[in-house]
């Protein structure tokens, strides 16, 4: 039976935040196998994302608020170990799907342990992690979600590759908004995150710009590849997203401890919900 401080660092519910790209790699496949779909969602948000925040916290030793966890409580080696227990069962898993597939989930697991590990902890560089999680939480696992549904050839199609690069470029803008509450933390442990760099109301500013270039190319995605009406729904279907992170960002200039975890987490719901919402509306679109 783990332990409690070992289960809470895990965050198995924070996987939520990155369900969307999941949901939306399934609505741009019109044909995939439920039961390998029902699977990969397990191998992702069940183990290698747990895999990755168990590790992440190992090594980091948060005392302040973290990603899904306000008072994350003191780790214990039990923790390590469970993250590489977890980073197996995944690997065992994804073996039932393909061998590429496979490889993407011991190449994702090997990077979030770079990214926190102390012999390499690319979290302390700037540009690097901030690369690191675009590309590997969008790009990378958008197409390891095609390739554990229809295998290696997914790499040759257009719309799926833009549809990978659009996540990325989403969650460029999105990732420092998730920093912004941690700049003490992160500066006592020498991680100049982006966010860190860019200050509170930069990283405001900052996600805003990002965010509408990453809308105004979603939308062209959706009037090239469906039509205006679905590119419209998009944009509704955001709309809470806008006007809280408006609302939220009023707040802030007029009080910079408004940019807190509570806040923070309650945007990330917000999008992921909305976002969420969106992509299973559109795989109802396209299979019903």
């Amino acid at each position: 039976m783990l332990q409690k401080s070992t289960l809470l660092h895990l965050r198995i519910p924070f996987s939520f935040f990155l369900l969307p790209v999941f949901v939306f790699a399934l609505s741009q496949d019109e044909n995939f196998n439920w039961m390998d779909a029902l699977l990969i969602f397990i191998i992702l948000h069940l183990f290698l994302y747990p895999a990755s925040n168990g590790y992440n916290s190992y090594f980091d030793k948060d005392e302040e608020s973290i990603g899904g966890l306000e008072n994350p409580p003191p780790v214990k080696k039990e923790l390590y170990y469970t993250s590489l227990v977890f980073d197996v069962i995944a690997l065992g898993l994804a073996l039932f799907l393909n061998i590429y597939f496979t490889l993407m989930v011991l190449i994702y697991g090997a990077v979030s342990k770079a990214y926190s590990h102390p012999s390499f902890r690319l979290k302390r560089y700037t540009y690097i992690s901030w690369l690191t999680i675009g590309v590997f939480q969008g790009y990378f696992t958008f197409m390891m979600v095609q390739v554990g549904l229809s295998g290696l050839e997914v790499f040759e199609d257009f719309r799926l590759n833009t549809a990978g690069i659009l996540s990325t470029i989403l969650l460029l803008g999105s990732y420092p908004m998730t920093q912004v509450y941690q700049h003490k933390e992160d500066g006592k442990r020498g991680d100049i995150t982006l966010s860190l760099k860019l200050g509170i109301k930069g990283t405001f500013i900052f996600t805003a710009l990002v965010f509408m270039l990453a809308t105004s190319l979603y939308v062209l995605f959706f009037k090239a590849f469906y039509d205006w009406k679905i590119a419209l729904f998009f944009l509704a279907f955001l709309t809470p997203v806008l006007v809280y992170f408006l609302s939220w960002f009023v707040r802030v200039l007029k009080n910079e401890k408004e940019a807190n975890f509570k806040s923070t987490m309650r945007l990330n719901l917000i999008s992921s919900l909305c976002l969420n919402l969106f992509f299973l509306f559109l795989i109802y679109y396209s299979h019903f």
